[in-house]
């Protein structure tokens, strides 16, 4: 069987029913925000905000998710998500859990309704579909008081609704937004927007048709690559302030078909600086002569599973006419878990190739393909060409019972730039190929191969 991480892969996977097919990429280097930044006055007691969230970079201050001015809704450098509401005094709700699964989508729905008598019941979060009413700090704000989301936007002004952002031009997010509501006015439920699967108990999106997004809201799908930030609820409400995200940037990774990322928890020989949605892994500056190696999210049993998986890498990007060192292959559980994880060592089981090779300007695509079974095989291909195969069994060769994608590289120059389903902007694909089942978006044909996503696994693991 697979694993996503060894979790539950809570408020990751939709069994069936309702699908969303699309999600944004945000990047904190590129200072990648949507805003309205025109929007008409509306209700400043009584808002509700849903989104799927999957990080990709944890422990940094603050990940905004959304806000204006300092009434945002973010992760804390500790990764404790906090609801701040703010109109000279500060209101928060901090959670006392942490929030550092970056191979699961997390559903996160914060409601505002100083209208009810309830103090306890004017500022609320659910995560995964379960009100959180355990905190580290909980202040509830006065009756009927208002705050900033719900405020009129103009020109330079801290009131603009951001995504991803901030007001002040900083606390960026890193990692993917899908499904995204904000109802201005309306004061809804975490079970408006999801529920739980009746096979696996997994919490699960499903589609909102309450309505109620008054004069502001908006519901961003980001399926429509020409305009990000359309608004999808009827109301007309588009983002008109969307900074450095082309369509480069909308992803098929989503709650309900979770694309494999590199495991940013992961250190092996060294470590690495992962960037663009969990699918670049550069060389750390003083790694030396180490090989600073990563693994992916999702593992696959080779002996059991009943296809054959296939997933991409672009390499040396920058580096054009240079030898680069990497490694690229499948890493075994048993080396995870067992810390003997540096790259000799993985080499030396002959899962992984090494290569010193002089890379194209355009850089070199490499298709990794684990043919499954009895006896399985790693195939690795160089621009479509087969360079490397190694035999279970064969040659000292074994695998194990779970094997997931691994990737070093060698020096501060070297990009390892990975496509496991489809990669967002760590590369440009020019020719575009699917897998057997449609998924995926591949330079090369992938030989039969699929791609590593929840769908997949769910039927072929």
């Amino acid at each position: 069987m697979e694993v996503l991480q060894r979790t539950a892969n809570r408020g990751s996977i939709s069994t069936g029913g309702y699908d969303i097919n699309n999600s944004l990429k945000f990047e904190e280097d590129n200072s990648e925000v949507i805003a309205t930044t025109n929007q008409a006055a509306g209700d400043r007691k009584t808002w509700t905000f849903s989104a799927w969230v999957k990080r990709t970079e944890i422990t940094y201050d603050y990940a905004t998710i959304f806000g204006a001015e300092f009434t945002i809704i973010k992760f804390l450098g500790d990764d404790r998500l906090e609801l701040a509401l703010y109109n000279g005094t500060y209101y928060s709700l901090i959670t006392t859990q942490k929030f550092r699964d970056t191979s699961a989508w997390y559903h996160i729905v914060a409601v505002c309704d100083t209208t009810q008598a309830t103090a306890s019941e004017r500022s609320r979060l659910y995560v995964n579909g379960e009100r959180v009413t355990v905190f580290d700090t909980s202040n509830s704000p006065p009756l009927n008081s208002e705050f900033a989301i719900g405020q009129a936007g103009s020109a330079g002004s801290g009131a603009w609704l951001r995504l991803g952002q901030f007001f002040a031009g900083s606390d960026y997010f890193n990692g993917y937004m899908a499904e995204v509501h904000y109802l201005n006015g309306t004061a809804a439920q975490a079970s408006d927007f999801g529920e739980y699967d009746s096979d696996s108990g997994i919490w699960v999106p499903k589609e909102y048709t309450g309505g109620g997004y008054g004069t502001q809201g908006f519901y961003y799908k980001f399926d429509n690559s020409a305009n990000l930030g359309e608004d999808s609820s009827g109301e007309g409400h588009d983002a008109n302030s969307i900074n450095n995200i082309t369509s480069a940037d909308q992803a098929t990774d989503t709650p309900t078909n979770n694309g494999c990322t590199l495991n940013v928890l992961a250190s092996l020989e060294g470590s690495n600086d992962i960037t663009e949605g969990a699918l670049v892994s550069t060389g750390k500056a003083g790694g030396g002569g180490n090989f600073n190696g990563t693994y992916g999210t999702i593992g696959i049993d080779p002996f059991n599973s009943s296809v054959d998986w296939y997933w991409e890498i672009e390499t040396s990007i920058g580096t054009s006419g240079s030898d680069t060192d990497i490694g690229i292959g499948w890493i075994k559980e048993s080396r995870i878990t067992s810390g003997s994880t540096a790259y000799n060592n993985v080499y030396a089981d002959g899962i992984s190739r090494y290569s010193s090779q002089t890379v194209n300007a355009a850089g070199d695509i490499w298709g990794v393909l684990l043919e499954t079974g009895t006896t399985p095989v790693m195939k690795l291909y160089r621009n479509d060409g087969l360079i490397y195969t190694a035999t279970h069994g064969s040659g000292g060769v074994s695998f194990d019972t779970l094997m997931f994608p691994y990737i070093t590289v060698k020096g501060t120059s070297v990009d390892a730039r990975l496509n496991f389903l489809n990669p967002a902007s760590s590369f440009s694909i020019a020719s575009g190929n699917t897998d057997p089942n449609g998924y995926g978006n591949f330079e090369f044909d992938p030989k039969g191969g699929y791609a590593l996503c929840t769908k997949n696994l769910a039927e072929y693991g």
